[in-house]
């Protein structure tokens, strides 16, 4: 006789997660944030509702989850070196580097939509807005730290400076232009963020 394997709950639930992540991204991609729901990710991942509500509380977890499990496979993708920033020695051509690539990120539809989504649901929920940064947000922005760091002990930026408030003069300006949409995001701009944040705003000689 044939010996019947039972069946792997383990593999089982891993494909159900990972088909509602897919699901609830394309959808908020597809309908916006508002009209997504939790029946309509569980309809289109396949599974019962109930399979969602077991594993998340509502759906901007379950959209957080599936975000960071985007960035995550992103970075894997990357392969070595996937958590830093480029370190040269060249200060000013590294960071142009990863503004640059930033700017094409947030440009995606990929990212746009569900970033919009969670950026907007951490301003009324607590909650996730404090994962949002805990978990996705603050240890990107570690990583400007460890290379400004680096520089600061080549000599190439003034010892004594607060190195969290300086990350922001890079990124804060891509992300005020990016939610409020005002005006483009490019590669330009990157660059002239870049030349204004490391070279200051003072006449030169």
């Amino acid at each position: 006789m044939t010996e019947m394997k039972a069946p792997d709950s383990a593999r089982r639930s891993e494909r159900s997660r990972r088909a509602i992540y897919e699901a609830a991204l394309a959808l908020v991609g597809e309908i916006g944030y508002p009209k997504t729901t939790i029946e309509g990710i569980a309809a289109r991942a396949g599974v019962g509702k109930q399979t969602i509500y077991r594993w998340w509380p509502s759906k901007a977890a379950v959209l957080l989850e599936a975000f960071l499990d985007m960035a995550d496979q992103a970075v894997q993708e990357a392969g070595p070196g996937g958590y830093e920033l480029p370190d040269t020695g060249d200060l000013e051509a590294d960071l142009r580097t990863v503004l640059r690539a930033t700017v094409d990120e947030m440009n995606t539809p990929v990212y746009d939509a569900p970033a919009r989504a969670l950026a907007a649901e951490g301003v009324v929920n607590a909650e996730v807005g404090a994962q949002f940064v805990e978990r996705l947000l603050e240890p990107q922005l570690q990583l400007y730290v460890t290379r400004l760091r680096a520089a600061q002990e080549a000599g190439q930026v003034r010892g004594g400076i607060d190195l969290r408030v300086a990350l922001e003069l890079f990124t804060g300006p891509l992300a005020h232009r990016w939610l409020l949409r005002t005006l483009p995001l490019t590669h330009e701009y990157a660059d002239r963020i870049v030349d204004f944040a490391v070279n200051g705003l003072a006449p030169r000689d």
